[in-house]
């Protein structure tokens, strides 16, 4: 390779790494969402599925408003996958607001069986542990991930 096509390379290099730093400096500087379960309610299912509509409050702390065309969920129960679910919900989370987000779950006939097996086996079965996954489809650089955990706790009479 000639010294003059082996610095237009090198130029070219150059350009591109420094045109995606600029890109990445100029977009804006966005603290994440918060989400956390805000109602579960039951919804008719069909064979072994169990069905739920998990309602998701998601809390806003930026200038701008936050878009979305579609979201996913994997709702976790004990480390495990208990429920899987999307929408095609599409709206808007003002600027420093909130909105409640419904999304449709099923929970596998097999899923059930593995969580009642593990809660006929545990020692302490009056809390559980859960965790939510997921994200809102923002197109390209807009689409936001989200992640939430806890504790249910079973209020439990004493015998």
């Amino acid at each position: 390779m000639s010294e003059a096509r082996l610095t237009r390379m090198r130029t070219t290099l150059i350009l591109i790494c420094a045109a995606s730093l600029v890109s990445c400096v100029s977009l804006p500087n966005r603290d994440p969402l918060t989400i956390g379960v805000a109602g579960i309610t039951s919804l008719p299912g069909e064979g072994l599925e169990l069905r739920f509509l998990v309602s998701l409050r998601v809390t806003n702390p930026n200038d701008s408003p936050v878009d979305y065309s579609g979201a996913a969920l994997d709702f976790y129960l004990n480390e495990r996958r208990l429920a899987t679910g999307v929408s095609n919900a599409s709206g808007s989370v003002p600027r420093y607001g909130e909105n409640v987000l419904a999304i449709p779950v099923t929970i596998s006939a097999f899923n059930v069986a593995r969580q009642l097996l593990r809660f006929a086996t545990t020692q302490n079965t009056d809390q559980f542990s859960y965790r939510i996954r997921g994200k809102l489809d923002g197109g390209l650089l807009g689409t936001r991930r989200f992640e939430d955990e806890g504790m249910l706790r079973l209020n439990l009479p004493a015998n």
